[in-house]
């Protein structure tokens, strides 16, 4: 009897001790920490940056955010957005960066000198902030710099004179601030230090006569008498006139390219959309006016739930349907434009209870939206933090469904799907509280024959299985790992990155499971001795 209660019980600790090891810590992505520091310090009164998700670990689907085709943040640009607070030098840290557009805010603060550390960066534009301090020296050390604007805020001391030796510099402007000291000479070919005082004051003359220089239309304002005047007119009117007939056929040219991209834009979508109607006769082609009106404008009330690919609003069809509508961002770009093929081409072949389906979708020059059947019992992110809390049953009902939609999806689908994003968020319940997996936007097709497919690491942290964030190759696993976490979510009721608050929040489920099998293995050795002495006591 001992031996065999032994044999159990070293069975049950090394289930759950493989368990345990097969969780692991996937650690935040060093672009995706810099940004979310970033947007820490800033202040965002419009909700600009909302959808920066600090449990993503690709931040290529954020809003402002500018990446390379190998998924690296390559721009930051939020022009013209009221963001205030201060610029974080953990900027320091996207050393992929090439442009930095964010002029016209009420940024304030120092300008980081962190900025040197981006030896790619091309074009910085801070103008029209509320910077203060010096105009860092470390600047100089930018090689690649070609556009430099930090006109128009409150920056004093010197202008350093390193800046004059940045190799491939060919705009500089430093006008509006409160420079002082002499000027530089700089070989940028257009370069503007006006609106300083203390350089060209009305007692500084001389500090300024190079204030602006533009070498191929220069020429000099200084009237000398008789036929040199007239002579240098002349000239000044011909390279004006000039000049304008050239800005005229480039916004004739310009004008004609934005027409012929929009109407091969037309052509494009109207192609994509027959495609569609032809291997998806079953789905309804909505006008945007439809779900404009059915969602209220898309207004904010109707909100249901954001991500990186865009909002979900819930709606209300002329025939009194409710619906739930997904609105694509960066529809111009490739990832809204990904998300929206990839959506109608995995439902198109995945049809299964425990899978949500598609009723219809709408595609314009401009937007791209999917329209889903409303879940009035939302996801099961959400339903796990409610009151009333899900009894077991329910818990049980959801694991299950989930399972079988998984199963669907693997085993029944040719080829199969790989889902790729398995989460409590992405498990919907309907008006039964029936498990219903939703979001294909990162899934993937996978012939049978193949054991995996190679792609760039996309998903949620905590969530990710540990080989598919080593590797990039993605399988059934990884929705196996998901779907393992979705049920230690349902088990405790917390989400992933919540466990053990009194641990490292990096490391928190590994530490939690790792503390919860030590207090089982200690009180399973506490029963073996029990069980021991009362063996020996009979």
């Amino acid at each position: 009897m001992n031996m065999s209660l032994n044999s159990h019980l070293f069975v049950l600790f090394w289930v759950l001790f493989s368990a345990a090891l097969s969780l692991s810590y996937e650690p935040r992505n060093q672009e995706v920490e810099a940004l979310i520091t970033i947007r820490s310090a800033l202040n965002d009164p419009h909700g600009v940056l909302n959808n920066w998700d600090e449990d993503s670990v690709d931040p290529c689907s954020w809003a402002m955010i500018t990446c390379s085709p190998d998924n690296l943040v390559t721009g930051l640009g939020a022009p013209s957005q009221g963001l205030s607070g201060t610029l974080s030098g953990v900027i320091g840290n996207l050393t992929n960066l090439q442009q930095v557009l964010l002029q016209n805010n009420n940024i304030s603060g120092e300008i980081p000198p962190e900025l040197s550390s981006l030896p790619k960066l091309q074009t910085l534009d801070l103008s029209n902030n509320r910077f203060s301090g010096h105009v860092p020296e470390s600047l100089a050390l930018l090689n690649g710099l070609q556009y430099l604007r930090l006109n128009n805020n409150s920056l004093s001391g010197a202008i350093p004179p390193s800046l004059a030796k940045v190799p491939q510099l060919a705009f500089l402007d430093l006008s509006y601030n409160n420079l002082s000291g002499p000027v530089p000479k700089f070989p940028a070919r257009t370069f503007n230090v006006v609106g300083n005082p203390l350089i060209c004051g009305s007692h500084s003359t001389e500090g300024c006569s190079g204030s602006v220089t533009s070498v191929p239309f220069s020429f000099s304002l200084n009237s000398s008498p008789g036929k040199s005047s007239s002579k240098k007119l002349a000239i000044a009117l011909g390279v004006a006139l000039s000049f304008a007939s050239l800005i005229l056929l480039a916004i004739g040219f310009l004008f004609w390219q934005r027409n012929h991209k929009k109407n091969q834009s037309i052509l494009n979508i109207n192609d994509m959309q027959e495609e569609s109607i032809m291997s998806l006769g079953n789905l309804r082609n909505f006008t945007f006016r439809e779900l404009q009106v059915a969602t209220d404008n898309f207004s904010s009330k109707n909100i249901l739930g954001a991500g990186g690919f865009g909002n979900v609003y819930r709606g209300k069809l002329g025939d009194g349907t409710m619906v739930a509508v997904k609105r694509l961002k960066d529809v111009i770009g490739t990832a809204g434009e990904s998300q929206f093929r990839t959506e109608l081409e995995m439902i198109s072949l995945a049809v299964h209870r425990n899978l949500l389906r598609l009723i219809g979708y709408c595609a314009t020059p401009n937007e791209r939206l999917l329209v889903y059947p409303y879940m009035s019992n939302g996801s099961v992110a959400s339903r796990l933090r409610a009151k009333p809390a899900l009894d077991w049953n329910a818990r049980k009902r959801i694991a299950i469904g989930a399972a079988r939609g998984l199963l669907y999806l693997h085993e029944q689908c040719d080829p199969k799907i790989i889902h790729r994003d398995v989460k409590a968020a992405n498990v919907l319940l309907d008006d039964y509280c029936e498990a219903v997996v939703g979001d294909f936007g990162l899934a993937k097709l996978l012939d049978h024959a193949d054991s995996h497919v190679t792609t760039a690491v996309r998903g949620t942290v905590g969530h990710i299985a540990p080989e598919y964030l080593s590797t990039g190759q993605s399988s059934e696993k990884t929705d196996v790992f998901g779907f393992g976490i979705l049920l230690i979510e349902l088990i405790t009721g917390m989400r992933a990155l919540e466990f053990g608050k009194t641990v490292n929040q990096k490391g928190a489920m590994l530490e939690w499971v790792k503390f919860l099998i030590q207090l089982l293995y200690a009180k399973l050795l506490h029963a073996i001795v029990l069980v021991r002495d009362m063996v020996r006591v009979w």
